[in-house]
């Protein structure tokens, strides 16, 4: 359990600020979770001996000070100042959630929640300084204020009650409820400051993510019986309080009756406070579930590119010295059994990715709908880098190109080679091929050079009766399969999925479907005719 001298000093300072009492008692709400709960939750989710942790006395310590020193001047300047310690003290937490997400990317959700908890207490400091320096945000003093309390309950407090509970059970749902309760406090923002039928709905959706969490609540298995109920009782609060704030945003819907803020205050926030926060607090503070550790081994190419990427990265990284040449991206399929049968995949497949350069390739790109204005965007960006640069027409054209063998050395895989791809005579792909083993796994392990990084996509290879599916979701929990982006000695896991799915379909003629999502929204299909070149066809 986390009570320690940094605890008894938290709750001796709330104390002292109960005692020496504030203007208005609502304002003890913002009070208690900045000197009480954000300390002690910090500790929790800190790693050990990082350097967040090391320092952490040294940040929090002057920052509760600071909160708790400001009723006491009535000089506005020397105000200003103490909040601007708590609001640089929220800087730096939120410094911490961006150092933890840029050591493991989208990996793993439960702890992608605590990084966006972190950097959502910086919101809330900076709605606090604006409190204390009479800010015009546009709203009156209490909205600003009561904002601030959001911020520190429903959008640090909650997410990372849903991470720690994500460490121990993490059901099918839990990334969907989850990434509703990370959005809702932004919804709500928005609702607030534009419409309110935006502010109804995003109390919808925070009833679905919050009865969701309360059932999770009572199906994970917690260690310590007192503190599965203490959790549950802190989910279940909120499945009162949000009924609340339900009303409050029905009645401003339909102007036929109305609660007041005070009434808020007086329930709901009271209720948040007491109940969701500290009975969530002690509870979590009983068995403080550790986070899973990625560690990734698999090779990964050395390769990194400039601002632009085409053909001119290519004399760099090209194995001059090799005496042969590569006519496929991979040199016998075999490597890839017994995952693939050999004996029953269609032939013409396997004498494709062994012989790549006989084959003529005709692609149609589409774009959904809902992806087209950042495709129109990217297209932009891509025309300049000369790297994943594709169409935004969705007419069939052929891809012609070319596959360089590259320097071992240099990329630091095995038997590596450039598979450049172009629309008329346009460079559309880059892409080093080479592939790994991981305990009896082989897989293929692709390199984009991207400006000074590179988004590595290793892909699983599974057989479907005569037919090949090439993913990059993972099938077991400990596969390699995945899209990463390799930056500085960081792999960061992207939330980005993609499948091949490649089957023949006349002699000689494959037909391949390549389709990718992000974040679970698809958002890119390419459909890929391919043909195998006539004996005396010259190649492009």
């Amino acid at each position: 359990m986390i009570w320690n001298k940094h605890a008894l000093f938290s709750i001796v300072l709330f104390l002292i600020a109960v005692v020496l009492g504030q203007d208005s008692p609502y304002l003890l709400l913002l009070t208690v979770a900045q000197v009480v709960y954000v300390p002690l939750t910090l500790q929790m989710v800190a790693t050990e001996n990082d350097w967040f942790s090391r320092y952490y006395s040294y940040l929090s310590i002057p920052a509760s000070v600071s909160v708790i020193l400001l009723p006491m001047t009535d000089q506005s300047g020397f105000e200003v100042f103490l909040a601007a310690i708590y609001l640089i003290f929220t800087l730096i937490v939120a410094g911490y959630g961006i150092s933890r997400f840029l050591t493991r990317g989208f990996v793993r959700f439960e702890e992608f929640c605590i990084d966006v908890a972190l950097i959502n207490l910086h919101i809330g400091g900076m709605w606090f300084f604006a409190h204390i320096k009479n800010i015009n945000t546009g709203f009156s003093p209490i909205i600003t204020w009561l904002t601030a309390i959001h911020f520190h309950y429903a959008a640090f407090l909650l997410p990372i009650f849903i991470g720690l509970l994500g460490r121990i059970y993490k059901p099918p749902f839990y990334p969907l409820a989850a990434g509703i309760l990370l959005l809702s406090p932004f919804i709500l923002a928005i609702g607030i400051t534009f419409s309110v039928w935006i502010e109804w709905i995003s109390v919808v959706f925070y009833i679905m993510g919050i009865y969701a969490f309360f059932f999770y609540s009572l199906k994970t298995p917690f260690k310590h019986r007192l503190q599965k109920w203490l959790i549950v009782c802190s989910f279940g609060s909120l499945g009162i309080t949000i009924l609340f704030s339900f009303l409050y945003a029905l009645g401003r819907l339909s102007n036929k009756f109305s609660l007041s803020i005070d009434f808020m205050l007086r329930f709901h926030g009271v209720l948040n406070c007491v109940i969701f926060a500290l009975l969530g607090v002690i509870g979590w503070s009983v068995f403080v579930p550790s986070a899973k550790i990625e560690k990734w081994t698999f090779p990964i190419s050395k390769i990194r590119g400039n601002l632009t990427i085409g053909e001119k990265i290519l004399p760099k990284i090209t194995d001059r010295q090799a005496l042969d040449s590569y006519k496929g991206l991979v040199d016998k399929m075999e490597i890839y059994v017994p995952h693939l049968n050999l004996n029953t995949l269609s032939p013409t497949i396997r004498d494709f990715y062994e012989n790549t350069l006989d084959y003529r390739l005709y692609a149609k790109v589409k774009w959904k709908t809902w992806f087209i204005p950042f495709a129109v965007v990217y297209r932009l960006i891509s025309s300049f880098v000369q790297q994943i640069n594709l169409p935004l027409s969705s007419k069939s054209i052929e891809m012609t190109g070319d596959i360089v063998k590259i320097n071992e050395d240099f990329d630091g895989r095995s038997s590596p080679r450039a598979w450049v791809r172009k629309i008329n005579n346009k460079v559309t792909f880059v892409a080093l091929y080479s592939w790994h083993r991981t305990k009896k796994r082989t897989y293929m392990n692709i390199a984009l050079p991207l400006p000074f990084s590179s988004m590595i996509g290793i892909l699983e290879l599974n057989q479907i009766g005569h037919e090949l599916t090439l993913s990059s979701k993972k099938q077991q929990p400990n596969s390699d399969a995945g899209i990463y982006l390799a930056w500085n000695k960081r792999l960061l896991l992207l939330p980005i999925e993609e499948t091949f799915h490649v089957k023949e379909t006349g002699d000689g003629r494959l037909y391949a479907q390549h389709n990718m999502w992000i974040f679970s929204i698809p958002f890119l299909n390419i459909t890929y005719q391919i043909d195998r070149r006539n004996l005396e066809e010259p190649r492009k």
